[in-house]
């Protein structure tokens, strides 16, 4: 596979998914290149029980040293991957969890993705919340103490135009210190735009770091176009934004090799901006509404605390999500050991924190269900800080 050069979009061919449409701002594909290289030719089986120990002994944890992490060769020593994670994590950020929560506030997509519910071809009750609504969703949330938001909307610039996230972001900015958004990648002009109505970071999902599979898995829509979705992040900081989250869907692909990609998007990433807020999302597949049968088939939880670890050692500045898409009880065990933010009192529903039913159905199911005390409190029995915001604006 070759993406060294990306070909304008010719509107008599078939929508490929290496070339960029119209509307899309192109800049430079260095980091792509340099992180598909990387991933192309990881082969996880050729690390041994010895590269792995090189990793956890040395001081600073190299790209090579990474990929050993990764391996097969290191599960049998996920104890001391584990142990110096959480060394890592304290140096960095102390015995400190950030707590934050997502709303959703329209789920109409036009793209067609066949892992995720929100998909235009799902037959779902599709909803979309008027400035009103997303004032009394705002409030509920910011009446149970928290102050951090991560504003998330289906793919769809028809439904979800930039005008209204960007009035979403206003609104936000009166209820809470710190806001994210989670929506279709933009241009930079349009980040910049989000950033002045209150955005501080963005969070995109390059699902799976393997182009040619990422074709099988995107059939139609913008974000069927792998290098536009893959410079997001650069854009944004371009545009402003303070940070950016990174993550692969793991299950989606290998695994090991998302994970890599995940990592050294990231890193790469951070030495070209090196001002920049990063952090890293650990999201496994779960199913969705009329296909419970998806859920990741080789990332086991030690799978994925073997990466989360990785990630940790590797990224050592870097914060770290972990979503209620895993159990509670695995949740509370990695915080503190490799992860620095938890969500709570999640919805992944349009309009259910005002109303007592959903307006629009949820993009996937979660697994923990708890409220925002029941995961505080259960965090602090365990030693660790719940903390709800970190920043001050003068």
């Amino acid at each position: 596979m070759k993406v060294d050069v990306i070909k304008e979009h010719n509107a008599e061919e078939r929508c490929d998914h290496m070339r960029y449409m119209d509307d899309m701002e192109q800049i430079s594909h260095e980091i792509l290149n340099k992180v598909i290289a990387e991933v192309n030719s990881y082969r996880a089986d050729d690390y041994t029980a010895g590269d792995v120990l090189r990793a956890i002994e040395s001081d600073s944890c190299s790209p090579e040293d990474f990929k050993a992490l990764l391996s097969p060769a290191a599960e049998p020593f996920l104890e001391q991957i584990a142990r110096k994670a959480r060394q890592e994590t304290r140096k960095h950020f102390g015995n400190s969890v950030y707590f934050f929560t997502p709303i959703y506030i329209s789920n109409y997509c036009e793209n067609y993705c066949i892992y995720c519910g929100f998909n235009c071809h799902n037959k779902i009750k599709r909803a979309k919340l008027s400035m009103k609504e997303i004032h009394e969703e705002m409030k509920a949330i910011a009446d149970t103490g928290l102050e951090e938001i991560l504003i998330l909307t289906g793919e769809s610039r028809k439904a979800s135009d930039v005008k209204y996230i960007g009035e979403a972001c206003k609104i936000a900015r009166k209820y809470f210190k710190n806001i994210g958004i989670e929506v279709y990648p933009m241009n930079s002009d349009e980040y910049r735009y989000l950033h002045e109505c209150g955005a501080d970071y963005v969070t995109v999902f390059q699902e799976t770091y393997n182009s040619d599979k990422y074709e099988t898995l995107h059939l139609a829509g913008h974000k069927r176009i792998f290098p536009y979705r893959f410079n997001a992040q650069e854009r944004a900081l371009m545009g402003g934004m303070r940070g950016v989250a990174f993550a692969a869907l793991l299950g989606l692909d290998d695994f090991r090799k998302d994970a890599l990609g995940t990592g050294m998007h990231a890193y790469l990433i951070q030495r070209k901006y090196p001002w920049a807020e990063i952090s890293i999302s650990c999201p496994r597949l779960r199913p969705i509404i009329n296909n419970a049968s998806i859920n990741p088939k080789d990332v086991h939880e030690k799978q994925l605390l073997q990466i989360m670890c990785a990630y940790r050692i590797f990224l050592p500045f870097a914060g770290m999500t972990i979503s209620t898409r895993e159990r509670a009880e695995f949740r509370d065990n990695v915080v503190g050991l490799a992860a620095t933010k938890i969500s709570a009192g999640v919805s992944t529903g349009i309009g259910s924190h005002s109303e007592s039913e959903d307006k629009g159905d949820a993009q996937f199911e979660i697994a923990d269900t708890r409220g925002l005390d029941e995961i505080y409190e259960s965090l602090k029995k365990r030693g660790i800080q719940p903390v709800m915001n970190d920043y001050v604006y003068v």
